[in-house]
């Protein structure tokens, strides 16, 4: 008659195991100079510190204006009906699925991780403006402004960015007109774009000026001269 032979244990290798938890990774992408960055920032780096085993290091895409409405803009047309009306300045996602703004991202915290932000408002205030202040820094470029006016009306500031690495004379030209040191060039002509015109406005595109002679937009001159060779 024939016997079953014992049974042996298994080697621990075969052994049936659960999958194990995949780690948690905060993404915050949001306009640099906005508290709401800030929040979001504070939170995300607090869930990884309170529960390292629990969440990777947080991914933090701090960015300007322009890259900032560009980027909304691509996500209001990948997300479609979630984000038409987003009108934070930051977007925080858990593993790569929008959760919501910096409050979104505090409640979620409070809620699910029992992480509770004390921090006050003016902390928050303090951090963005030192924040900003260096990440300007490391873009080793320089930074001038135009204030924007309709009629006697002012309407907001305008921020430029110079890669004076890449273009340094076009760059100096231009941060010169901003600030009228030059003075007036020898034609005559005031050398600074105080008061001049935006001879050209497209709609939900761009606008064009910098004609500092006529604001026609064939005309003006730099601070070398009428022309000037090289970047």
């Amino acid at each position: 008659m024939a016997q079953s032979a014992p049974s042996l244990p298994k080697p621990a290798g075969f052994l049936p195991q659960s999958p194990p938890e995949r780690p948690l990774q905060v993404k915050v992408v949001g306009l640099f100079k906005s508290s709401s960055f800030q929040i979001a920032k504070s939170t995300a780096e607090s869930l990884k510190n309170t529960h390292p085993s629990k969440f990777e290091d947080p991914i933090l895409v701090p960015l300007q204006e322009f890259a900032w409405d560009q980027y909304l803009q691509d996500k209001k047309r990948e997300l479609k009906g979630e984000t038409w009306e987003y009108s934070s300045y930051v977007m925080c996602f858990i593993n790569d699925q929008l959760l919501g703004n910096a409050f979104d991202l505090q409640r979620w915290a409070s809620k699910k991780w029992d992480l509770t932000d004390f921090k006050p408002p003016a902390l928050y205030e303090a951090l963005t403006v030192d924040y900003s202040s260096k990440f300007l820094r490391d873009t080793k470029h320089d930074f001038v402004f135009l204030d924007i006016c309709i009629g006697l009306r002012p309407i907001g500031r305008l921020i430029f960015e110079l890669y004076c690495d890449a273009c340094p004379k076009t760059c100096k030209n231009f941060q010169v007109l901003c600030t009228g040191k030059a003075g007036f060039s020898e034609s005559g002509i005031k050398l600074h774009y105080k008061g001049s015109l935006f001879h050209r406005i497209v709609q939900n595109g761009w606008i064009q000026g910098g004609d500092i002679d006529a604001g026609k937009g064939d005309g003006g001159e730099s601070i070398f001269g009428p022309t000037f060779e090289g970047n």
